[in-house]
């Protein structure tokens, strides 16, 4: 078995080569189109740098993997086998540093890049969302400050018409302030609505400009010339964004709130009788502490919403493929498992030499050595014995006993374990 497993290997030395010659002429392709994405310069420049990387990748990967072909099978000490060991790992770290990233980024560098471009997409649309809702916000204070403005309105009309606040009808003095409180906080009520349209326009912009950017996501083409358009439409959201939270009234409303409380002025009871002034100071008395209320209750409401974190700006940041490849290395754990296979797969077949080499030994014995001897060793051998037959002579004048008769002895055919040699001249 150990001879056909020693004739296997040996068969097997020019395929090896030339995988491992084919397998680092890959890795020096991919490497070459991932490092030019790093470079800056003229062209020449650019492709002269990315050349002599990738050839010097090469090299070192067909070197190193040679080395260890040749020695690890050979290596028997335990010591020696881990030294060796420890050079394959501290090897393989430097290849995967200087190669597998930049084959994962010629695999994988346009869809890395669309990858980081569809996620700023969905940052930049959260970022809108909550801006949109920041500025609508406000819109929920609208029933209130209407409801409000109808009570204060349906309160003068009933004090002119039936007297229902001071027993006597007319237009006097609380008439005129609920009226004049109903048209503030109408006023503020138009405002609020008012605010609607800005806020949707600059929400469909927004919009407008977030298909655009979807748009250039998934565009045919080189994705380096869409990632400079997408960067264009991005800085131009940003701007939107940044707009849209301006129309927020929630602001103006915590102001118009509290003015209602504080430019609040009681008017002069304007009564025939005595008795008809005390009454209408009374309401006045109780109008002045319903519109603190209302105030308070509006400026808490639009406090809660001013209190909302506010949107922070998004920035798109331009990326190489090598760059991108990295960033979003687990969504493309295959891309990179390929990269890495073409550097490493030579380490499997060392293994397998190690294994085969292991099975020879133990098959042969510990004298592995003596049945690996040729028939060019076994007449080199021949030849200097007798050489040392002819130097004894010479010493003593004739050969001793023994010698004489082993070289007067010829091989026989009939031992089956000598092998007739070639007479040799001396």
């Amino acid at each position: 078995m150990s001879r056909e497993l020693r004739k296997v290997q040996s068969g097997l030395e020019t395929v090896t080569g030339a995988t491992l010659a084919i397998l680092a002429l890959a890795s020096g392709v991919y490497t070459y189109l991932g490092v030019r994405e790093l470079l800056n310069g003229s062209a020449t420049v650019v492709f002269l740098g990315a050349v002599i990387y990738s050839i010097a990748v090469s090299v070192g990967i067909f070197g190193f993997w040679s080395y260890l072909m040749r020695f690890m099978p050979h290596v028997k000490t335990p010591i020696g086998r881990r030294g060796l060991y420890v050079a394959m790992a501290l090897g393989s770290a430097m290849i995967v540093a200087m190669s597998s990233w930049l084959n994962a980024a010629a695999l994988a560098g346009g869809a890395a890049l669309e990858q980081h471009l569809a996620n700023t997409t969905e940052q930049y649309q959260q970022k809108l969302e909550q801006a949109h809702d920041n500025a609508l916000a406000a819109q929920s204070l609208l029933p209130d400050i209407q409801l409000a403005s109808q009570r204060f309105s349906r309160l003068s009309s009933e004090e002119a018409a039936t007297g229902a606040l001071t027993g006597t009808s007319g237009s006097g003095t609380v008439v005129q302030l609920l009226s004049q409180m109903s048209r503030q906080l109408q006023g503020l009520s138009a405002e609020v609505v008012a605010s609607r349209e800005p806020t949707k326009e600059r929400f469909e912009e927004g919009g407008t400009r977030l298909a655009q950017m979807r748009k250039l996501v998934s565009s045919p083409g080189p994705v380096a010339a869409r990632a400079n358009a997408f960067a264009e439409e991005a800085v131009a959201l940003s701007g939107t964004i940044a707009a849209l939270q301006q129309t927020s009234i929630a602001p103006a409303v915590k102001r118009a709130a509290e003015d209602l409380s504080r430019s609040f002025i009681a008017p002069i009871a304007d009564g025939s009788t005595q008795d008809l002034a005390n009454r209408q100071n009374d309401v006045v008395d109780r109008v002045q502490k319903s519109v603190k209320t209302q105030s308070e209750v509006l400026a808490q409401a639009a406090d809660e919403i001013l209190l909302r974190p506010a949107v922070e700006s998004v920035r798109f940041t331009p990326l190489s493929s090598p760059e991108a490849v990295l960033r979003y290395a687990k969504d493309f754990m295959p891309s990179w498992a390929g990269a890495i296979s073409i550097d490493l797969l030579p380490a499997v077949l060392i293994f397998i030499l190690c294994i085969v080499q292991a099975e020879i030994r133990k098959e042969d014995g510990s004298d592995l050595d003596a049945n690996e001897v040729t028939a060019h060793d076994m007449m080199r051998a021949v030849r200097l014995y007798r050489q040392l037959g002819t130097m004894d002579e010479e010493d003593d004048g004739s050969p001793p006993p023994e010698t004489r008769k082993r070289l007067s002895e010829s091989p026989t055919d009939d031992d089956p374990k000598i092998t007739s040699l070639p007479s040799l001249k001396s």
